[in-house]
């Protein structure tokens, strides 16, 4: 063997992994690393900021199951890059974040920007560590591989001393890391068929990572079969074609009080990939903890999550691919006793999403949803960050495909923008709109310039109310007429898209957004869509005013 570098170690294991692309924000602390990848085959995105390069990465390991890779500089770059670490941990993602460090030698000396990342991120990533001999980087990025994806998925940080990457090592590459299934026992799925021929009001709700195309499918045929109606967990709409007829809708903020009501008087919810932890669970009430008063059979590829919080009647350790695989041979028996509910609860489903609510203002949400629900293909990829005006899109949008949704269900603003971006170099054929409040955008505005960089031509709705949305929401909830610290004073953000040679155009009333959507599509370039959005319509549901009449009255 010939000896390298540990910086071209590190890159040649990144290709025998099949790493896709690298997002990066440089630094001089990995510059051997960088100067290793001007000769390889990974294509390498350079961000504006390591919190978007981070969330980039999220996205790409959200929508395709394989780690996403980001490289960050040591200090700043690193505490940057942790509100991506902290998406990927909530959101079950796999993700690899490389961090630059100090020398091994000046180690405990507070040297410049210097880090102890395994306290820093030791609560919120799935492994930590630190390569120390550049003999060993294959060893450690093949481990980080498997750790990233195995059980529930999730984030490794690596830390690279700087001599490290240049020190000089003989080490042989593994071979390229494979997906650990997890299948659950024939007598878990004896159990699960007894159980669900028992039944008289089941629903199933889908969730979590390590779901495939496949798999969707394989589900979709048992819940055929079984008159199962199924529902999404919170931002995991994309896992069953909302316009099928067992789907029920999503478990999330703002629920169909409909379909509340059906999974607290179900007899049997099946969990499957899924944790149902705050947002789905509306904080906690929708099942009684330990032990739900719904007979519960919970899926889950981590052995430590089953039990965690839910006493289940029935756990299964078992990846949703593995699951879902088995599921193939249950069964329903001659007559089921809940026949027919999964065609009510999808019509349930279709009366409270179809549902046009009239709201203050000349810019009307609803109408352009229903724009964008006649107008974009199937396979159309949406991303959003976090805000109110992420319901329209949660709500009224009929996600009919796997793999076309990114969004966290951590709730991180800044989100929509940097995910879109990766979904469009990912997938360069398939169309991405962003969804983005003028809050949320202003998190990672910065990021359309790495759009603009590298002709991801995504499509970005800004819809600009002038504040911080969802405070000033719950700020009239709770102290009504009292707004505090919420304003936002923005910028032409169609002005901005120009300014980088984008496509840029407002939006101020309903019927000027499909025309100006057409535009932007033609245009062939990153586009900007600035809606103008009056500040009362906040909610589908109810105007600033009246939230705050109300609040005033109790």
């Amino acid at each position: 063997m010939t000896q390298k570098t540990g910086g071209q170690l590190l890159v040649d294991a990144l290709e025998r992994h099949g790493a896709e692309r690298v997002y990066c924000v440089p630094g001089e602390s990995y510059l051997a690393v960088l100067d290793a990848l001007h000769d390889a085959s990974i294509p390498v995105t350079v961000c504006r900021q390591e919190g978007g390069a981070a969330m980039m990465a999220d996205a790409h390991g959200k929508l395709t199951g394989k780690p996403g890779i980001c490289m960050v500089t040591r200090g700043p770059g690193a505490t940057n890059a942790s509100a991506g670490v902290h998406v990927a941990a909530q959101d079950s993602t796999p993700m690899i974040l490389f961090i630059g460090q100090i020398e091994r030698g000046m180690r405990e000396r507070e040297a410049f920007q210097e880090v102890d990342y395994r306290q820093m991120f030791g609560g919120i990533a799935k492994w930590v560590a630190e390569i120390d001999h550049a003999s060993r980087v294959p060893e450690f990025i093949s481990r980080a591989y498997h750790v990233a994806t195995s059980g529930r998925p999730g984030p490794v940080v690596l830390a690279l001393p700087e001599d490290t990457l240049v020190e000089l090592a003989d080490a042989a590459q593994p071979p390229a890391w494979q997906q650990v299934e997890t299948h659950p026992g024939l007598s878990q799925m004896a159990d699960l068929q007894k159980r669900l021929w028992e039944a008289e009001r089941p629903i199933a709700i889908l969730g979590g990572s390590r779901w495939s195309e496949d798999a969707v499918a394989a589900f979709t045929r048992f819940a055929e079969r079984f008159d199962l109606p199924v529902a999404c967990s919170f931002r995991r709409q994309m896992l069953f074609d909302n316009l099928h007829p067992n789907y029920a809708g999503d478990v999330g903020i703002g629920i169909n009080p409909k379909l509340l009501d059906r999974v607290k008087s179900s007899d049997l919810i099946l969990l499957v990939g899924g944790r149902l932890s705050e947002m789905p669970s509306q904080s906690y009430t929708l099942l009684d903890i330990p032990s739900p008063t719904q007979q519960l059979v919970h899926v889950h590829a981590d052995p430590e999550e089953l039990g965690r919080v839910y006493h289940a009647d029935l756990s299964i350790n078992a990846s949703p691919t593995g699951f879902c695989k088995a599921v193939e041979g249950l069964q329903p028996p001659a007559e089921l006793k809940g026949a027919g509910a999964a065609a009510k609860a999808h019509q349930d489903y279709l009366e409270w999403s179809g549902a046009r609510p009239q709201t203050p203002g000349d810019l009307q949400m609803s109408g352009v949803m229903d724009w964008m629900e006649n107008n974009l293909p199937e396979d159309a990829i949406c991303t959003n960050g976090a805000g109110n005006y992420a319901t329209w899109l949660h709500r009224f949008h009929r996600f009919r495909r796997f793999g076309t949704q990114a969004a966290p269900t951590s709730g991180s603003m800044g989100y929509g923008l940097p995910a879109a971006v990766a979904a469009k170099l990912t997938f360069p054929e398939r169309e991405v709109v962003c969804f983005a409040g003028d809050g949320c955008l202003q998190m990672t505005m910065q990021e359309f310039g790495t759009a603009c960089q590298d002709g991801a031509n995504i499509i970005l709705l800004v819809i600009d109310n002038g504040m911080y949305g969802t405070i000033r929401m719950h700020q009239e909830r709770t102290y009504p007429g009292r707004p505090s610290a919420t304003k936002l004073v923005n910028p032409d953000f169609a002005a901005m898209a120009h300014c980088y040679g984008a496509f840029g155009e407002t939006v101020q009333t309903t019927d000027e957004f499909g025309p100006a959507f057409e535009r932007a599509r033609a245009s062939g370039k990153p586009a900007i869509l600035h809606l103008k959005l009056d500040p009362e319509a906040i909610t589908p549901a109810a105007s600033l005013s009246q939230i705050r009449t109300a609040a005033q009255q109790k």
